[in-house]
């Protein structure tokens, strides 16, 4: 039985404790805010809840595997799960609406080629086809094993099989999202389709490889999820599950050192400086802070970098709180698309001192009891994905955002001036403070080509003894991926460096 030492509540530290200690290891965590969860959580006041990290899920077969694998009860008999149909209403720039069914192809064609008139669906469902095929290419070593040692073989080689292109005395086959969608979807509407699912993710569409084809596939292909009370309600299950695997959580424990013996990592050192001493440690951390605690050079060069190449976006939200309770029609997820897409994504890369502008703005109103006082009022979550910067000190943008998105919300919600009681923004610097990531940045997941710069380092590091889970680190951030990369650590510190991946 050896000792492991967790850094960080997030939820790949959770997932790899809990099979760590199934696997026979004695697991403590250490996280130095006073709850568990990263940036899942909630903020509650008068009656409402608002899940304040992602409000949605895809793929949860890889909890329902972290539940089956660290005991009998599944992970329906803990949270329920609920598929969210229409996945998602669409409201573009020039007005055209349309509504999404969850995990039909035939009927997202269908829906298409009614709102944005006949070929739209079936362009759609083409490139459907071509994603599914860069899923099967890249999902087992994107998602399912280490990140291999000749990583650059990912990096290299485009898995999306885009079609050719005759532009001008050339053919070009699409390099990037925005390419896909001018030369293959070809209706400004569907392009703003994709590139709205890859931005969601804080990519860029213009500069993002091809491959974040996937991104849509995944969501089109396993459905999209809610779990009944907020998402906040997976993040209690998984840490019960660890406490019922007698897991130890220390809440309100810094690490400030990783303790090294003997040529590998060998405990962590805290605030109050007492040493808590182990045989492998699991770090949870954004990259620069992990490289705080300790001398040790954790990449070699020409490894995968540990930082992103520029600053990552965060993500403003507003907490609205209604009188009156939700419409018979109402969806649960209402995706605005920027009046103006290209200085939306001009203003993300290069803020500088220019002025904010409309972003693409997703609107959340879950039909849950749990997160309203009665039925007479309503919670909704309205959120963008904005530059890191934005909101973490600037008055003056807090208020023009907050103005964009209850404004892009009063599309997706009637009367919402009427109805609105309060409001609670929460910025950038407020998932910064809470996760200690640097700007409050949301990682995206691993995507292959781009020279590799998609991709997270690896889960083990040049000082044995020293892994790296969850969002910044192989296969990136969102909540599936964060589950994968805790089986990742966890069969790596179980079975040692020969580990395959997951089965």
């Amino acid at each position: 039985m050896a000792r492991i030492a967790v850094i960080g509540a997030g939820m790949g530290a959770m997932a790899a404790a809990a099979r760590l200690a199934v696997a026979g290891h004695r697991v403590t965590v250490y996280e130095r805010t006073q709850t568990y969860g990263g940036a899942v959580r909630r903020f509650e006041r008068d009656g409402f809840g608002f899940d304040t990290g992602p409000g949605l899920l895809t793929l949860p077969a890889v909890y329902r595997d972290l539940f089956i694998k660290t005991g009998k009860e599944p992970l329906e008999d803990r949270v329920e799960l609920v598929q969210v149909d229409p996945a998602a209403r669409h409201v573009f720039a020039d007005g055209t609406r349309v509504s999404l069914p969850n995990a039909s192809r035939a009927g997202v064609v269908t829906a298409l080629d009614e709102a944005l008139g006949a070929g739209a669906g079936q362009r759609w469902g083409d490139f459907l086809v071509r994603a599914r095929e860069a899923w099967d290419r890249t999902r087992r070593p994107l998602l399912e094993e280490p990140l291999w040692p000749n990583w650059q073989v990912l990096a290299d080689r485009e898995p999306y099989p885009a079609v050719p292109h005759k532009r001008l005395l050339r053919t070009r086959r699409a390099a990037t999202p925005a390419e896909i969608g001018a030369w293959e979807l070809r209706d400004e509407r569907l392009a703003a389709l994709l590139e709205s699912q890859v931005l969601a993710y804080g990519l860029d569409p213009r500069t993002a490889p091809a491959s974040a084809a996937v991104l849509p596939y995944m969501e089109h292909a396993f459905g999209t999820w809610y779990v009944r009370g907020g998402i906040r309600e997976l993040a209690r299950a998984v840490y019960e599950r660890c406490v019922q695997r007698r897991v130890e959580f220390v809440f309100g424990a810094e690490v400030t050192g990783i303790v090294e013996k003997d040529g590998r990592a060998a405990g962590v050192e805290l605030a109050d400086r007492t040493v808590a001493g182990a045989d492998h440690v699991v770090a949870d951390l954004d990259p620069a802070l992990l490289r705080a605690l300790t001398e040790h050079r954790l990449d070699e060069e020409g490894d995968v970098r540990a930082d992103p190449v520029s600053p990552v976006p965060g993500r403003f939200t507003l907490l609205l709180a209604l009188r009156e309770g939700r419409e018979e029609q109402a969806v649960h997820r209402t995706v605005v698309h920027a009046p103006d897409a290209g200085a939306e994504l001009d203003f993300l890369v290069s803020p500088g001192g220019g002025e904010p502008v409309c972003p693409t703005v997703t609107v959340l109103r879950p039909d849950d009891p749990a997160l309203r006082p009665d039925d007479a009022h309503e919670s909704v979550v309205v959120s963008a994905v904005v530059p890191g910067e934005a909101g973490r000190q600037d008055a003056g943008t807090v208020r023009r955002y907050t103005d964009f998105l209850l404004e892009a919300a009063g599309s997706a919600v009637p009367g919402l001036r009427e109805r609105l009681l309060w409001h609670e923004v929460r910025a950038p610097g407020h998932t910064e403070q809470e996760t200690g990531t640097r700007f409050g940045a949301v990682p995206a997941p691993a995507l292959a080509a781009g020279r590799g710069r998609f991709l997270h380092p690896a889960n083990s590091t040049r000082l044995p003894g020293l892994y790296r889970v969850g969002g910044w680190s192989h296969p990136g951030g969102g909540l599936p991926h964060a589950g994968m990369s805790g089986a990742l650590v966890a069969g790596l510190i179980v079975e040692g460096p020969d580990f395959r991946g997951s089965q």
